[in-house]
């Protein structure tokens, strides 16, 4: 159930950017999920308050409908247009003789009745007869690990009609969307269930990255110091299909890519994507006599090596 205020549940303002929303919600989302503070069930139900506000404040349409009329237009089947002219005819909320909001929805009389039944009536020719129906479908957003998506993972989703476990297959990038057929909301009239669709998130990870859109590649930064850059070396790299060596060219260069075929994600069917180790030369942080004698030899033996020719605007 989402929180009665969904932008304080995101500790933003009604104001705050498509950005500054998603920011917030994976800051709290790391911090509060599950796998990160097992048996906390406090943390466990701020943790569904956060991704049931996020459904909501992430997708466009339903945020209109939610600053617009309040979580009344985000139940099943409303209808803004029916809605703005029951109100237009002096059917609003304490207007023509209506009560308060109840649970079961508007109160007449002190009759509760709902208010689909009510919009589902407008136009004084009464409801029509309606056959078969699908059930709504229900939106919702899993965070990940960069681990469990490059690996997959199972998860374990409370929906209303109980618990259901979901298979999230390895490479479920960010963006990425699972359809569980008939986990959504029941039919109508002996219709068939919705389906529950999920978007994938994934948190960041300070080695793997995931390429632009249409590259299947895993990447990896891959730090190496000056002395490896400069006399090569043999350094060992973790991969989804285990740990391999990787030979460090001498003279290899700041940015420069390396490509382990087959080395990256599971795809079905297929062998593994590759993983692409881009380098990174760090510098020392170490400062002693001795190794300030040893560069200032090098900068000696290579000054007439230039490394900026041709560099302008």
């Amino acid at each position: 159930m989402a929180p009665a205020d969904l932008y304080s549940a995101l500790g933003v303002s009604k104001s705050a950017s498509e950005a500054e929303i998603k920011k917030a919600y994976r800051k709290l989302a790391h911090e509060l999920h599950p796998d990160r503070n097992a048996g906390d069930k406090a943390k466990e139900d701020r943790f569904k308050e956060v991704a049931a506000a996020y459904d909501v404040l992430s997708d466009s349409k339903k945020r209109s409908l939610y600053d617009q009329y309040g979580p009344e237009g985000l139940r099943e089947g409303f209808d803004p247009a029916a809605y703005e002219a029951f109100r237009r005819g002096g059917g609003g909320f304490g207007q023509g003789g209506f009560g308060g909001f109840g649970a079961e929805g508007f109160e007449g009389n002190g009759i509760p009745f709902d208010l689909g039944d009510l919009l589902g009536g407008l136009g004084g020719r009464g409801r029509r007869p309606q056959g078969p129906r699908k059930g709504q479908d229900i939106e919702a957003t899993v965070q990940l690990e960069m681990t469990d998506a490059v690996l997959g993972a199972e998860r374990e989703l409370g929906l209303p009609d109980g618990p259901v476990k979901v298979r999230i297959p390895a490479g479920a990038r960010p963006g990425t969307k699972l359809r569980l057929r008939g986990k959504g909301r029941p039919g109508r009239s002996g219709g068939p269930a919705g389906d529950l669709i999920l978007s994938v998130d994934v948190s960041d990870h300070p080695w793997f990255y995931f390429g632009d859109e249409g590259d299947d590649d895993l990447h990896l930064r891959l730090p190496i110091g000056v002395a490896e850059a400069y006399l090569g070396a043999k350094v060992d790299v973790p991969t989804p299909v285990g740990s391999v060596t990787v030979k460090i060219p001498p003279g290899t260069d700041h940015g420069a890519k390396l490509r382990l075929r087959e080395k990256g994600i599971a795809k079905k069917g297929a062998p593994h994507s590759d993983l692409i180790v881009h380098i990174e030369l760090r510098g020392l942080k170490t400062r002693t006599p001795e190794l300030e004698e040893a560069f200032q030899r090098i900068a000696d033996a290579t000054s007439s090596e230039s490394v900026r020719e041709g560099l302008r605007l």
